[in-house]
């Protein structure tokens, strides 16, 4: 019992204090858990060989993932992925497999050893490459469903792969098998060693169980999941809830490893099935705590387990030949990414997220140890290899944020619209913000000139109705064409705080006169939109929270035209706050270290509390 405090102690508080910090230094929580379990293991000599056995353990917590990404995904829209899996999925592991493989038999593998390690090594990560597309919010972009659509197709992958293993067979020595140790996971994960449905049936039988196995998921899934949690919530116990979902998790696992798959595959399956009922949200609610621990720990493990002895005796060629295999994978993903049509940073994002080695490397290395496919001498350098993939992953993510920053994604280049229409006002930007103005303008009787530079948001007004000119608003003869020289409004409505900012400047320049209405992203940019010569500055978020703030007031005790009157003032104080605050704002200064910043905002503060008080003070005079 000592002993299990003990370790516990050791891997939370390496988590507790290497994530934060890595999550500071903007690395992302998964440097920061295999950085700690370098240091408790390898490092420091604070954890051994229990470390395995966490592992297996740990990995159930990628099984949780794919449940949980299921749940967010509809039967149609798996359908719809069909042909990334298929096409974008079924190619990344064959081209990968052949080139790894040629690369494995010009350093003189036999063919044999050469394919099963292109079969390995072409697997990615499944928990690094999703939990950092969730951290980053890019599931839901392009690149982002790519990457998941060929995570899927390798980890179905793994089961044929299993298969075709041991026919690889080659005549070993003794000494490559004996003694074997694996840092990363042992043949107990092998379906050949638990219990299995499957073992000794015919080719048939065993087809017959596993469809059944499958139907048995969904069919639950669609008929006994409501009984089960309305008997449930008859108990009326929190706790029970947490227990229904992971017995779904575990239960479903069980019965896909007793039938000979995935049981990754079998979890995702049933949260598929599950994405449209309404017991979704209570499920991801369950089990996310349970996830995020267990990807920690299997990620520690990771860490806590590279054979830095086998590094260390030839670091130049294991570090070269991860890169080998970081540069091989990511030319077939490039190479892919432009034949799917995939541009800009979502080819980027495609290449280097799947650019490693994965978890279920390790498996598959210790079963072709196990079938005599790989020597022992060779899994070793491998192992290490496929955990320095995995470690770089992370800086390929910052490499794609740097790369990222720097890309405009691809548009079609549209000719500007002849604008042959002027009013007295005019509206550049016609997204959410401007399109509201638009309409309270024009259904108030006055005539806009509509500008954007976006065809789409273009498109969708004249399918509306609404006449609006294609553009960029800040290009001065476009302007002027709308009419700038004789317009009495010029709403600055775009979404780019420095496009926005440059219209303001050109337009109070050309026109001293006009009155200029500037959308502000936030408080910063509404000191620069006031500089710039904005009359009226609407931060985006201001008026919608002083709405709400009006209500809370309406709610604790003050009458409706008090709360108003309350919501006024302080309206009229922000004010005159934003012209006082950008007399002292400095934009190379950050406001937390400008002093004469943060004393002047305390005083306009005190100053709205007296005004306020003051205003209840009035009142209760009044009353009396």
């Amino acid at each position: 019992m000592e002993s299990f405090l003990y370790q516990a102690s050791i891997y939370l508080a390496a988590a507790v204090i290497a994530v934060p910090f890595a999550a500071r230094l903007g690395l992302g929580s998964v440097l920061g858990y295999l950085a700690a379990g370098i240091i408790i293991g390898p490092v420091l000599g604070l954890v051994g060989s229990e470390t395995e056995d966490l592992q297996h353990f740990a990995e159930f917590g990628v099984v949780m993932m794919l449940f949980m990404i299921g749940l967010e995904l509809e039967p149609r829209a798996l359908w719809n992925m069909r042909h990334r899996m298929i096409g974008m999925g079924g190619a990344q592991i064959l081209l990968s497999t052949l080139l790894l493989m040629a690369a494995a038999m010009a350093l003189r593998q036999p063919w044999e050893v050469a394919l099963a390690i292109g079969m390995t090594l072409s697997l990615s990560s499944t928990a690094i490459v999703l939990q950092t597309l969730s951290e980053k919010g890019l599931m839901q972009t392009r690149g982002g469903r790519s990457v998941f659509s060929v995570l899927l197709t390798q980890d179905i992958a793994v089961i044929p792969i299993l298969a075709l293993l041991p026919l690889l067979a080659i005549s070993v020595p003794m000494a490559w098998t004996r003694g074997a140790p694996f840092p990363h996971g042992d043949t107990a994960m092998l379906p050949s060693e638990t219990m299995s449905l499957v073992d000794g049936l015919p080719g048939w039988g065993v087809t017959l169980v596993t469809v059944a196995a499958i139907a048995a998921v969904i069919l639950s899934g669609i008929y006994l999941t409501r009984p089960l949690f309305r008997y449930i919530h008859a108990a009326r116990l929190r706790e029970m809830y947490t227990a229904l979902a992971l017995l779904i998790v575990v239960a479903i696992s069980f019965l896909m490893t007793l039938v000979g798959l995935s049981p990754a595959l079998g979890s995702f399956l049933a949260g598929v099935v599950l994405a449209n009922t309404e017991f979704r949200h209570e499920l991801e609610s369950d089990l996310n705590p349970f996830k995020g621990l267990l990807l920690g720990l299997f990620f520690i493990t990771v860490g806590a387990g590279i054979n830095f002895t086998a590094f260390f005796s030839e670091p130049d060629d294991l570090i070269g030949l991860a890169l080998l295999v970081i540069l091989a994978k990511g030319s077939v993903l490039y190479l892919l990414g432009c034949i799917f049509g995939l541009k800009g940073r979502d080819r980027w994002l495609f290449t280097l997220s799947l650019a490693q080695a994965g978890e279920f490397g390790f498996v598959l290395l210790a079963f072709a140890v196990q079938q005599s496919v790989i020597p022992v001498s060779v899994s070793e350098k491998l192992l290490v290899i496929i955990a320095l993939t995995m470690l770089i992953t992370p800086l390929l993510f910052i490499l794609y944020d740097f790369l990222s920053s720097r890309i405009r994604d691809p548009k079609r280049d549209y000719p500007a619209d002849t604008i042959d229409d002027e009013g007295p006002v005019i509206i550049a930007g016609i997204g959410r913000f401007g399109q509201i103005v638009n309409r309270l303008v024009r259904a108030s009787g006055f005539k806009t000139v509509v500008l954007d530079s976006d065809m789409d948001k273009i498109q969708l007004m004249r399918r509306f109705g609404f006449k609006s000119f294609l553009g960029d608003p800040t290009r001065p003869e476009l302007l002027n064409a709308a009419g700038l020289a004789k317009a009495r409004v010029l709403v600055a409505a775009m979404g780019d705080k420095k496009a926005n900012t440059r219209l303001v400047v050109y337009a109070r320049r050309e026109r001293p006169d006009l009155h200029i209405i500037a959308r502000a992203q936030d408080r910063s940019h509404a000191y620069l939109l006031y500089r710039a010569g904005a009359n009226d500055i609407v931060r985006e978020m201001f008026d919608s929270s002083l709405r709400a703030g009006r209500y809370v007031l309406e709610n604790v005790g003050l009458s409706e035209f008090e709360a108003a009157d309350a919501a006024k003032t302080f309206y009229t104080h922000d004010r005159y706050s934003v012209q006082q605050l950008a007399e002292v704002w400095n934009p190379d200064i950050p406001d937390g270290q400008n002093a004469a910043y943060i004393n002047r905002t305390r005083e306009l503060q005190k100053e709205l509390e007296n005004a306020l008080l003051n205003q209840v003070l009035e009142k209760d005079q009044h009353s009396a």
